[in-house]
């Protein structure tokens, strides 16, 4: 499992763990998680996102 962090604000997403308050269950991969999906603190969008 891997760990990607958003290049604007720092906010990082744990495919392990996953993120239960946006409804993404554990072990959800990034590459799953939906096109449209953007980061919650800042609002950017996945291709803004880099590997941890």
């Amino acid at each position: 499992m891997k760990k990607y962090v958003c290049d604007a604000c720092g906010w990082e997403y744990d495919e392990e763990k996953g993120d239960e308050s946006l409804g993404i269950a554990p072990g959800t991969k990034f590459e799953d998680l939906p096109d449209d999906f953007e980061c919650p603190l800042c609002g950017v969008g996945k291709d803004m996102f880099s590997e941890a």
